[in-house]
């Protein structure tokens, strides 16, 4: 049968989550053993397909039909739970491809997770799901979840008792544990989720084949991803494009910073963890945001599955508390929030229903809400008449803790809502659950703290700001292959590729004796540079190898004599194809450092930074997948911390920064052209002249696989 994972259909992974019929594989009578969860739970949430209970021994599950195994069903199975000792598990997949089966969960653990064996075995599960075209999630998963169909094929306890079936948040980890963890995070907040999908150790169904189903799922309003590592970067990127396109969030929570976390996760998972900083500047491509904790990861999942995202940057802010408004003022120009001064009408408006309250925003109402709420309505179309504030959070502290107390509130909130249908509305506080709920029903988040409210407020609008420009970013334009031989590339070829790929680079001419090297000098003029030619030296400096400044003929021919002579004595077994002369074009210029590593995930990889200290001390560079076009590297350009520089400081002018971000994108487009044959490109200093001069680069190295 044929394949079918070259694409990223979301409809391949129909009959996981939305099956007609379901085979449990080692089915139990008990509810609490692995093959007894899924049953007992489908009952109790009324799947509406047949089940089917798969056990050599007889168990007597009510309602439910009993076969020794998957051969002795007559009709066609969309889906098989697997719940077996790991040694039975490829046999038993082998009997449900060859019965037509098109899904199956393993359950199972003991394999790739615990050594060789393991790893073989885990092979032989993605082979059998190739050859059958059947889909695998697995081995050692905890299973997926689709509320909307009833669908529970997990051992997960935390959706019992069941919950909501119109939830909105996509959930997909690579950690069944975690996604247990999360069920039971979401279970105590009151939310759910659209689909819940755990994928294990990713024999076949892999984490990035999870969020293209929930970028096209209509249920699903934000994704929440728990990511250890991919094998398959251009399909990550892909699901994680399909999303944005979509319009929806994807926030992550990316384990691995770490050195000692990313070996725990490549042998959790037996994933290729790769580097950090690769996996930030997917995201950052992608528009995906990538929290920081676990609570800054679920508050963003849970915000966006409740509410809406702020519409602007100015924040109204009212509370009960001047000292609570004052720290939430503060706490929103660190997120990158306003909180902007009230009309003087409107603060009047403010002063005659309170004549003592803080009018300006923060709104400080004082104790007197606590005694006649209609006064905080009121004050609530106030705020919101006079600037249109894309947020409005309250601060009530214990105004809402009773219940009939707190309805009251929750009816002003809700007389708001009905005008202002889109806002983004945060009430913070102790409030009683009953009404914790209500005011979530009319979609208004609530937190106990404030600051956590603003916070959220504040990611959200990044989010939705970083996902308008990455959805704007027009495809960058492709190349044809190079050749690129096999080693390292001596500076002359380097430079001479890089020039053909459209990279500025300095003129330069190749000298065989000095003769040559002070003829060529005249030429290009003076002052020069003369450094060593050899595919076998990649430090010349180190060992004599290059001469700064030369005025004149004389200093180039004893420049020449003196710089292969050192070379040759330091490296006799270099090879030495002469000597490289150019013109000096540091003087006025920045310093910058351009690079391409192959990353074993996600290909080539582009690397920006200042020069010298910064790159040496300060680290002070980031990264982009190539290929990639001029939008996004203005944006990569942006990001480093030292990026005032570029634009002029103490008399300097700005650097041509248009300039250089063609020249990151044209490198972007050379180094995907030449994956296959590419291994590294080293641009070191990478010259920045003022803002029309251009830019050179004025020593390169380029090594093939």
């Amino acid at each position: 049968m044929t394949d079918a994972r070259s694409s990223m259909d979301s409809s391949e992974l129909d009959a996981l989550l939305q099956p007609r019929s379901i085979a449990v594989i080692g089915a139990s009578e008990k509810p609490g053993k692995l093959g007894g969860a899924p049953i007992h739970m489908m009952q109790a949430y009324g799947y509406s397909g047949r089940i089917y209970a798969i056990n050599s021994r007889a168990v007597d599950i009510p309602g439910i039909e009993t076969f020794p195994s998957v051969a002795d069903i007559d009709n066609a199975v969309d889906l098989a739970i697997i719940a077996i000792p790991a040694a039975q598990v490829t046999g038993v997949l082998e009997e449900c491809g060859q019965h037509g089966i098109r899904a199956a969960v393993v359950f199972s653990s003991g394999f790739a997770e615990t050594g060789d064996t393991g790893v073989q075995m885990q092979r032989q599960i993605g082979d059998i799901a190739r050859h059958y075209g059947m889909r695998v999630v697995g081995p050692n998963s905890l299973g997926v979840v689709n509320l909307r169909h009833s669908v529970l094929a997990t051992f997960c306890p935390y959706f019992m008792p069941p919950m909501s079936r119109d939830g909105r948040i996509g959930l997909v980890s690579q950690s069944g544990a975690f996604g247990g963890f999360v069920a039971n995070l979401a279970g105590e907040r009151g939310i759910s989720f659209s689909s819940w999908i755990t994928t294990g150790n990713e024999a076949d169904v892999e984490l990035a084949e999870g969020i293209a189903y929930q970028a096209r799922d209509s249920a699903t309003r934000v994704i929440l991803v728990y990511m250890e590592g991919a094998r398959n970067g251009e399909r990550l990127m892909t699901a994680l494009r399909l999303a944005r396109d979509a319009g929806k969030p994807v926030i992550v929570l990316k384990v691995g910073r770490s050195a000692v976390g990313a070996e725990a996760a490549a042998s959790h998972t037996a994933s290729l963890a790769g580097s950090d900083e690769v996996y930030d500047a997917v995201f950052r491509q992608c528009g995906v945001h990538r929290a920081q904790s676990v609570e800054e990861w679920f508050n963003l999942g849970y915000a966006y599955a409740v509410g809406h995202p702020p519409a602007s940057a100015e924040l109204g802010i009212i509370t009960v508390s001047g000292g609570v408004g004052v720290m939430m003022a503060d706490e929103a120009e660190r997120s990158g929030l306003t909180v902007p001064p009230l009309s003087e009408q409107a603060q009047s408006d403010i002063r005659a229903i309170v004549p003592f309250a803080g009018a300006r925003n923060p709104v400080d109402m004082t104790g007197q809400m606590l005694s006649d709420l209609s006064s905080f309505g009121r004050m609530l179309d106030i705020v919101l008449a006079d600037r249109e504030v894309g947020s409005l959070i309250s601060f009530n502290a214990g105004a809402a803790h009773t219940r009939d107390k707190g309805f009251a509130i929750q009816r002003e909130w809700a007389r708001v809502r009905d005008q202002y249908p889109h806002a983004h509305i945060a009430v913070t506080g102790s409030l009683h659950p009953d009404v914790r709920h209500a005011l979530e029903e009319i979609q208004c988040l609530t937190f106990i703290e404030p600051d956590t409210a603003v916070r959220v407020a504040g990611t959200m609008l990044r989010i939705e700001c970083q996902l308008r420009r990455s959805a704007r970013l027009p495809p960058p334009p492709a190349a044809a292959p190079q050749a690129i031989a096999p080693g390292p590339m001596n500076e002359k070829d380097s430079l001479e590729i890089l020039a053909s790929a459209g990279i500025p680079v300095v003129p330069t001419a190749l000298a065989h004796t000095p003769e040559e090297a002070a003829e060529q000098a005249e030429q290009l003029g003076y002052p020069a540079v003369l450094k060593i030619v050899s595919a076998d030296v990649l430090h010349k400096s180190d060992v004599g190898g290059v001469a700064l400044g030369l005025q004149d003929r004389a200093a180039v021919l004893d420049a020449f004599n003196t710089c292969t002579r050192r070379v040759s004595q330091a490296m006799p077994h270099a090879r030495i194809d002469g000597c490289l002369v150019a013109p000096m074009r540091a003087d006025e210029g920045l310093e910058t450092i351009l690079g391409v590593h192959v990353d074993p995930v996600f290909g080539p990889v582009v690397m920006f930074g200042l020069g010298g200290v910064f790159v040496e001390v300060l680290k002070d560079v980031t990264f982009r997948v190539a290929p990639f076009g001029l939008d996004e590297a203005h944006a990569m350009i942006d990001e480093i911390r030292g990026r005032s520089i570029l634009s002029g400081v103490r008399g300097l002018p700005p650097a041509d920064i248009d300039r250089l971000a063609s020249t990151l994108s044209a490198l972007s487009v050379f180094a995907k052209a030449n994956e296959a044959s590419l291994a590294s490109i080293d641009i070191n200093p990478f010259m920045i002249y003022p803002e029309g001069k251009g830019a050179l680069a004025l020593d390169a190295l380029v090594v093939g696989r």
